[in-house]
């Protein structure tokens, strides 16, 4: 039977948590990350202004996390998107469509009835590793 690598991921360039899980975890070509907020790295304080300048600055270290992983953002296949307010819905889109603006990946959003330390949004990702051939299929239905 083959092996799979599995590879802890570990970064002081990207923000930390205490909570007991790796900031990310490579296994074969595909690197997991967990959930990212918008924290700056050396105050570990949100960004300022709410729910918008949040996703920028987790898609940020997110942005850093996957570098870090040997990945990039061109890479990322999904995300998962966590808000403490779907009122925040749309100003978070603004702030992924400026990070995805080439290439959207498959997204979940979920609304939850609260996120860690009182964060307005979080995000994981999953990406790939290596060569990536980007291809795009645009399939009609007959009806």
């Amino acid at each position: 039977m083959a092996s799979t690598a599995r590879k802890v991921i570990s970064t002081d360039k990207c923000p930390k948590s205490s909570a007991p899980y790796s900031q990310a975890i490579v296994a074969g070509n595909t690197v997991y990350c967990s959930g990212i907020m918008g924290v700056e790295l050396d105050s570990l304080e949100f960004a300022v202004g709410g729910a918008g300048p949040q996703a920028a600055k987790a898609l940020q270290n997110l942005r850093v996390l996957l570098e870090e992983s040997g990945s990039s953002l061109s890479k990322v296949v999904k995300t998962t998107v966590l808000l403490a307010d779907m009122n925040d819905y749309n100003v978070v889109n603004d702030e992924y469509r400026k990070v995805f603006a080439d290439s959207f990946p498959a997204r979940s959003c979920y609304a939850v009835n609260k996120l860690p330390r009182g964060a307005a949004v979080e995000i994981e990702a999953i990406a790939l590793i290596g060569d990536v051939i980007h291809t795009t299929t645009k399939l009609s239905s007959k009806m």
